[in-house]
């Protein structure tokens, strides 16, 4: 059968990679456009109208198209394999730079709230957290296959060694050094990092053991806040108030003299959480409408930390469950292109780690929204206001299309270099067989029986 001709109405058909995580893509995508453009004023600069503000963003979506396609394109997996190497050099670098405090003028740390969490180079400003979630992932992915195949190079006569070099030292020093900056960003990313060396297939009792590191990793930087009286590691304090800080704020802001700066410290202790839970209790099931919302006046951060909960306000259960829908397929997809992956087990990782990354994050600020544990400041992948964040799950996103791609045209390979499981090149057996079945339903099979049977 003739190819079929590629024009613009079957371009879709004729697009290779998972077609589900494509359609997963844009739907978020077109959420995001959709969201930004009526979430909240705060975005807008002096003179700037929401038209402006959906612009700046379409420029944005157009630039992790680019970065998406760009990865879609790669043809080899091998060029994935060795950027990823180079992932905790990378994080590593970014993050000594930020704790640092470097300002070389061009190229500077930013501290904003108590926290550095971004490098800007010029007018661009980089979210370091992000880039790291990324860039650990696809690394240990790389790292423990290339351990599993005995290709690194260092310490190759004491594979203990490499383990703790290439593996689970960079785990603990990358989860140590996002700490100054986000307790949630380090245990989150710390979390994903340690679910990768599980998949990885590492034993039981290391798994234990890196565990156990972790926790005395963060036992010992909340030992330096403690012994530095709140002066090192400020946002360790920050961190445990959020959990163990039992005090009543809407109390004291129902007792404390209205216009009073106690009243007003409550208020703003309540103000965000309590906000989200007004917005997903007005939301009801079909939601107020596009552009209706009212707790977006409220809410400072309702287009980055608290966007679901502006979507069930707007949109309602029905429009937050197709997000929770969307996410899900996502995962399920990835788990479909990990199988797909044969024996690589680079593939296998990198696709089910940015996938756990990906959704991981996503229910985490999914549960925040919802009043379901502390407040983590984790944005919804590619929906939530933020150009690092959105250009990051960009290209995790073009990874595991692309690795989807390769996976695919490796089964149609292997299908069509396969034997067959039936010998078709001498018909006549089967010519046989057909004869018979005929004569048998037409009744002469029995009546050459009886011919025999007169001559015997």
């Amino acid at each position: 059968m003739a190819d079929k001709k590629k024009t613009f109405w079957n371009f879709f058909e004729n697009t290779e990679g998972d077609k589900v995580v494509w359609i997963i893509l844009l739907m978020l995508i077109m959420v995001s456009i959709l969201c930004i453009f009526s979430s909240t004023s705060r975005l807008l600069g002096p003179g700037q109208s929401r038209l402006d503000l959906v612009w700046d963003h379409l420029k944005i979506v157009l630039l992790g198209l680019v970065l998406i396609l760009a990865c879609y394109f790669i043809p080899n997996i091998k060029f994935f394999r060795t950027l990823s190497s180079l992932g905790f050099i990378f994080s590593l670098g970014l993050l000594l730079m930020l704790i640092s405090g470097l300002d070389l003028g061009f190229v500077r740390s930013i501290e904003i709230n108590g926290a550095r969490r971004i490098i800007q180079v010029g007018p661009l400003q980089l979210h370091v957290n992000e880039v790291v979630k990324v860039a650990m992932v696809l690394y240990l992915s790389w790292a423990i296959d290339a351990f599993k195949r005995k290709e690194l190079k260092l310490l190759n006569d004491t594979p203990k060694y490499q383990k703790i070099f290439y593996i689970y030292g960079p785990f603990l020093l990358i989860t140590a050094l996002l700490l100054p900056g986000s307790n949630s960003a380090a245990l989150f990313t710390g979390g994903i990092m340690f679910l990768v060396i599980l998949l990885g297939g590492d034993s039981g009792k290391d798994m234990f053991i890196l565990l156990l590191a972790g926790i005395a990793v963060l036992a010992l930087c909340v030992g330096i806040y403690k012994i530095s009286g709140g002066k090192m590691l400020g946002r360790i304090g920050t961190g445990l108030s959020r959990v163990f800080d039992d005090e009543d704020y809407e109390a004291q802001a129902m007792n404390a003299r209205v216009g009073s700066v106690d009243y007003y410290q409550a208020l703003d202790e309540i103000r965000q959480p309590y906000s989200a839970k007004i917005a997903v209790h007005q939301g009801g099931f079909l939601g107020k409408g596009p552009g209706q919302s009212t707790q977006r006046y409220v809410v400072p951060d309702i287009s980055e930390d608290y966007m679901f909960s502006f979507i069930i306000e707007e949109y309602g259960i029905l429009g937050g469950m197709v997000i929770i829908i969307l996410y899900l397929s996502l995962l399920a997809r990835s788990a479909i292109i990990v199988r797909n992956c044969g024996n690589d087990l680079y593939a296998k990782l990198a696709v089910a780690g940015l996938a756990l990354l990906i959704c991981g994050q996503a229910f985490l600020h999914i549960c925040v929204n919802v009043d379901i544990g502390p407040m983590t400041g984790q944005t919804l992948p590619l929906v939530s206001h933020g150009a690092s964040a959105f250009l990051c799950f960009c290209i995790a996103f073009g990874v595991i299309l692309s690795i989807s791609k390769i996976a695919s045209k490796r089964i149609e390979k292997e299908i069509r270099n396969a034997d067959p499981l039936v010998d078709r090149t001498d018909y006549s057996p089967i010519e046989h067989d057909l004869a018979d079945l005929d004569d048998f339903e037409s009744g002469n099979i029995e009546e050459e029986m009886n011919e025999q049977e007169d001559e015997i």
